[in-house]
């Protein structure tokens, strides 16, 4: 036994892991829209192009995420980690030595499906967290997001503004450190006597999301998910194009905006949430963080300038504290040894919307890219998003009514 497996599972080492993976990847987020601009000539063709990396990815991470959590509860989270980790660092310096745009569709196939690092994170914490301080871990779990996305992009814009190819040599360094992290002293967090055998009936994607549906506690709860996620995956894959096409932004230029967002991130999950939640029910604090994302989606199609997406970005400062709540709903429900399997499917569902989403968002980009960019419309992917968002609040707001705030819902 190693002296990683012999140490005691807390949540400093998942959160130091989660801190690394994070900042790897929002290394490449101010750049890889334009990476892929170098092998095409025009806004449609880069929007084009952008659509087909994304989707590769998506589809391998929901084909191979279930899998994964599945295989994380029957050998433990820590292998699964690192082969996480060492996907990731091959795909990053893949990307930044790549000489077609097949070489990025084919790199993003294989990163998407080696990797459901954010799965198996939340699966980690749920293993050593009691149900009734889940929704504040998760929130902790949260924070080291933020915090990553406000290191990784303010990196990633710098180094991007003199080379957009750098920023993945350093991301897949950072991934690098973190597999040696997992290798060397992150613990196993899944004692062996409540690990679960392995089926592949249970491991696809249909099998999996048909169990999570099933969930006692959950029902609706699972279109809530997708729909959210399909909001926010439109507005990740449509910010760096849009931003550039209606207010010239560079790399740099988004770099900094996704360091506000890190920041809000921090504060409202990282320093809020635990107050909030002494004060109000997961349930409320869902609703009011599904209705502030709703505003904020609208309020970014309808700038037309710079300053005022800072402005929205601040004013969305519970849109983040829902998901934390939702998480621990979900955890609950599936019991303590098939926390893999559910948060797999949670992470294959969020995939199978990170699919959906670029035909979406980039379609409809695409649709107005060609308009002056003073022009209403521009923001049409982000008027979608704010209505997919006000149709999760309306089904979430119906079902909590039959789940009286004050009682915790029941684990199956």
């Amino acid at each position: 036994m190693s002296d990683a497996q012999k140490r005691t599972p807390a949540m400093g080492f998942i959160m130091a892991a989660v801190l690394i993976d994070m900042i790897s990847i929002g290394l490449m987020v101010p750049v890889l829209p334009h990476i892929v601009g170098t092998f095409t000539h025009s806004n449609d063709e880069q929007t084009s192009a952008f659509l087909m990396v994304t989707m590769a990815f998506g589809v391998a991470n929901f084909l191979g995420s279930p899998v994964l959590g599945a295989l994380s509860d029957r050998f433990g989270r820590r292998p699964v980690l690192l082969i996480g980790f060492a996907g990731l660092a091959l795909s990053f310096f893949v990307t930044a030595m790549a000489t077609a745009l097949w070489m990025l569709v084919a790199v993003r196939l294989f990163s998407g499906a080696m990797q459901a690092n954010i799965a198996i994170a939340n699966a980690y914490v749920a293993d050593i967290t009691a149900p009734e301080d889940r929704a504040r871990r998760f929130g902790q779990l949260g924070a080291m997001f933020g915090i990553g996305f406000i290191l990784g992009p303010v990196i990633g814009g710098w180094l991007g503004h003199y080379d957009v190819h750098w920023p993945f040599f350093a991301a897949g360094a950072m991934a690098v450190l973190n597999w040696c992290y997992g290798f060397f002293v992150l613990p196993e967090s899944l004692p062996k006597d409540r690990r679960s055998p392995f089926d592949w009936k249970k491991a696809n994607p249909a099998s999996s999301l048909r169990g999570l549906a099933a969930l006692q506690g959950i029902g609706p709860l699972v279109a809530v998910i997708a729909l959210s996620s399909l909001a926010q995956f439109t507005l990740h894959n449509t910010w760096v194009l849009y931003t550039k096409f209606r207010f010239g932004w560079g790399p740099l230029a988004v770099s900094q905006s996704l360091v506000v967002v890190g920041i809000v991130s921090v504060i409202s999950q990282g320093v809020l949430l635990r107050p909030l939640l002494k004060r109000f029910s997961p349930q409320r604090l869902a609703l009011v963080s599904m209705m502030s994302a709703s505003l904020a989606y609208l309020g970014f199609g309808l700038a037309t300038e710079g300053w005022m997406m800072y402005v929205v970005i601040g004013l969305n400062l519970l849109g983040g504290v829902g998901a934390a709540a939702l998480q621990s709903v979900i955890s609950n429900a599936a019991g303590g040894a098939h926390q893999g399997r559910a948060m797999g499917a949670v992470s294959s569902l969020n995939s199978l919307m990170a699919v959906i989403a670029p035909l979406l968002g980039l379609t409809l980009l695409a649709e107005v890219s060609h308009r002056p960019a003073g022009d209403l419309l521009m923001g049409l992917p982000f008027f979608a998003c704010a209505a997919l968002q006000a149709v999760a609040l309306f089904i979430t707001f119906r079902f909590f009514r039959t789940q009286p705030p004050a009682q915790p819902l029941q684990p199956a």
